[in-house]
C-alpha cells in the first residue's frame, strides 16, 4: 500500500463518522421540530393561546411563549426518541431555569404593558412512532414547592 493510500484511509474514515454525526444531529433537529409543533397543538388544544414560537434574545430562545388565562407561560419543550438517557425533562436543569428566567425578563421588558404573573412550564415528549407521542406536560416546573 502506498503512502498516499494510507493517509487517504484516516482521513475517509473521519469523513464518514462526520457524515454519521451531520446526519444524527440532522434526525435530531427535525425530532426537536416536530416536538415543538406538537407540543404547540397540545397546548393549544388544552385552551392556552399561543403568542410566540421560538422567541429569542440575547439571553437565548423561548420555545413557546403562550397565555393561560392572564399567565404567560414561558414554555421549554424537550423530545427524545426514546428513555435510554432519561426521560426529557430531566435534561432541564438549574442552568436552563436560569437562562428561562432571563429570557422572560426580557421578554416582560419588551412586551408587558403592565406587570405579568409569569410561570415556567415544560413539555416532555417520548416519540414511540413517527405518528405517536407520549406528551405529559410539567405546569410550574421551576417552582420548589
Amino acid at each position: 500500500m502506498s503512502t498516499a493510500a494510507v493517509m487517504e484511509a484516516p482521513q475517509a474514515a473521519r469523513s464518514k463518522s462526520s457524515q454519521a454525526a451531520q446526519r444524527k444531529r440532522n434526525a435530531n433537529k427535525e425530532l426537536g421540530k416536530r416536538g415543538e409543533n406538537a407540543a404547540a397543538r397540545f397546548l393549544y388544544r388544552q385552551g392556552y393561546d399561543i403568542v410566540e414560537r421560538n422567541w429569542k434574545c440575547r439571553f437565548g430562545e423561548a420555545d413557546i411563549i403562550a397565555r393561560d388565562g392572564s399567565t404567560l407561560v414561558f414554555v421549554e419543550v424537550k423530545t427524545r426518541s426514546g428513555i435510554e438517557r432519561g426521560f426529557p425533562s430531566e435534561a432541564v436543569d438549574a442552568k436552563k431555569r436560569d437562562t428561562y428566567e432571563k429570557i422572560a425578563l426580557s421578554y416582560v421588558a419588551d412586551h408587558a404593558e403592565t406587570e405579568a404573573v409569569v410561570r415556567f412550564d415544560v413539555v416532555a415528549i417520548v416519540a414511540v412512532a413517527p405518528d405517536r407521542a407520549l406528551i405529559r406536560h410539567h405546569i410550574s416546573a421551576f417552582s420548589v414547592i
